[in-house]
């Protein structure tokens, strides 16, 4: 457990997402009580004459070997939420390494979009040089990374140019059906098994709220289309040709420069459902193993086989496929360095467009959190040591990293990185990740983000992810999206 006692809360949540970086999966309390028996105990308070705004952040944390104090005081103007923010991580940081002896691949930052950042200060003139001092001496990020941020965000800047940040946009549609549910996926998703003969009352009112987008949307060119989940491809053929041919009668096609559709689970692909993508020209797809040890898939609720992965990729590239994704994840429950060297040699082999390398990251929601102690023998490890072979063998393979995100309580405090061979990259990815575009999203557990270029700033009006609080209260949803066209009306 970590005791929390800050006299000043403006900054617990900064405080706390560094905390959890050092130590995933601790709980934390606010009671003096409760520090009797935590290992750590951070404390913030304002120091006496505080006029010039004096502050001292304090950690306690018991070890094998005793227990350890240490204090930072520092001036911090409250004003200035950024730099102050920022001074205390750095404080926190220092002290937390010197008690753990540990560095951390990213330093202070614990946000999910690092490379929004580098990105930023490239538009702005800066060179890449100066963006990777600034992280040093911002963040603490090490080299490693901030080689890596720059790297992903000057390929960003290059595919962006490709856009239309003012008048284009792009359309999300959530399909929130998976054949089982993975161990440690806290998506929307719900067993198709459950919905079978009524997901086409979904689709119904999804079709209803495309008519609302297209009306609201008609005019500005639509630049990318994804279909996520979930699992697009839990759907039968036919309603996957219905969405499909739904979204090509009512939007605008001519300008939109690819079209996604998340095949993923190998187990929910057939040759019928690949003949509907074709016949609609889908120009990208995944299918994801997420690892090539067979106990890995069947630990984590994977209802297919390695050798289903790879007849299915086959089968894809038979069929004229040729800008296929590939998801792994680093990290997840007992594999070893061997195990994801395995994996990567497997993937080699196949040579996808792109492959997504992911961190496993354990959500709240995640099996794999909820009931952790029927997995406690299961080791989860990710080292910098696994994350640099994948990055070394999607180099290999001609892959170059092109977007990146990170999420919270990752397992080695790590990110994820989508590499693909020049000219395949999914702008789609880096339009999300860098927020540089309207996306107008529909179906259960998706969120539309409204992008109002001018001032740079994003609006967002989220679904309900039950599907049945979805598909019962689609008036609702429709207001929170015109709530958005109001706000532009008024300037705001």
């Amino acid at each position: 457990m970590i005791a929390l006692l800050l006299k000043e809360g403006s900054f617990e949540q900064d405080i706390r997402e560094l905390l959890m970086a050092y130590f995933p999966g601790e709980t934390f309390s606010h009671s003096e009580e409760d520090a009797s028996e935590a290992h750590c105990i951070a404390g913030l308070k304002a120091l006496p004459g505080g006029e010039g705004g004096k502050y001292e952040l304090s950690l306690r944390l018991r070890q094998p070997m005793g227990e350890e104090v240490r204090s930072c005081a520092f001036c911090a103007d409250f004003g200035n939420r950024t730099a102050s923010k920022n001074e205390i991580k750095r404080c926190l940081y220092r002290m937390l390494r010197d008690l753990t002896g540990r560095d951390l691949p990213w330093g202070t930052l614990t946000g999910i979009r690092p490379t929004k950042i580098a990105l930023t200060k490239l538009e702005a003139g800066e060179s890449p040089e100066a963006i990777r001092a600034y992280m040093e001496r911002t963040y603490y990020t090490g080299e490693e990374k901030r080689n890596l941020c720059v790297e992903v965000a000057e390929r960003e800047r290059n595919l962006l140019r490709q856009t239309d940040p003012e008048n284009g946009w792009s359309l999300y549609a959530g399909i929130p059906f998976c054949p089982t549910t993975c161990l440690y996926c806290s998506f929307t998703s719900f067993p198709v098994g459950a919905w079978k003969g009524r997901t086409g009352e979904y689709l119904d009112t999804m079709f209803r709220e495309m008519d609302y987008i297209a009306g609201r949307m008609e005019g500005r060119p639509l630049e990318t289309v994804y279909i996520g989940g979930g699992t697009p491809t839990a759907l039968p053929p036919e309603d996957l040709d219905a969405l499909l041919s739904a979204i090509q009668r009512k939007f605008p096609m001519e300008a939109v420069k690819e079209f996604t559709v998340e095949s993923g689970r190998p187990d929910s692909i057939t040759r019928e459902k690949l003949e509907v993508l074709r016949k609609h020209g889908i120009s990208r797809i995944s299918i994801n193993p997420q690892t090539m040890k067979q106990e890995t898939l069947d630990l984590i609720g994977r209802r297919h086989t390695v050798a289903e992965v790879l007849e299915k990729y086959r089968l894809a590239r038979e069929m004229g496929f040729d800008n296929i994704n590939m998801d792994l994840i680093v990290g997840l429950p007992g594999e070893t360095m061997e195990d994801v060297a395995h994996t990567m040699e497997a993937v080699k082999e196949l040579a996808p467009e792109s492959v997504t390398v992911h961190s496993l990251a354990i959500k709240r929601a995640a099996r794999l959190n909820i009931q952790k102690e029927n997995y406690r023998d299961y080791h989860i490890v990710n080292t910098q040591e696994m994350i640099d072979l994948t990055a070394r063998c999607c180099r290999e393979m001609g892959l170059l990293p092109y977007y990146l995100y990170r999420q919270k309580n990752m397992a080695g405090n790590f990110e994820n990185v989508g590499y693909a061979r020049p000219g395949k990259e999914c702008l789609y990815n880096v339009l999300i990740m860098e927020e540089k575009q309207t996306i107008m999203a529909c179906g259960a557990g998706t969120t539309t983000k409204f992008l109002h270029p001018a001032e740079n700033r994003i609006e967002r009006a989220e679904n309900p992810k039950d599907v049945k609080t979805y598909m019962a209260n689609l008036e609702e949803m429709l207001e929170r999206k015109e709530a958005l066209f109001r706000d532009i009306r008024k300037g705001r």
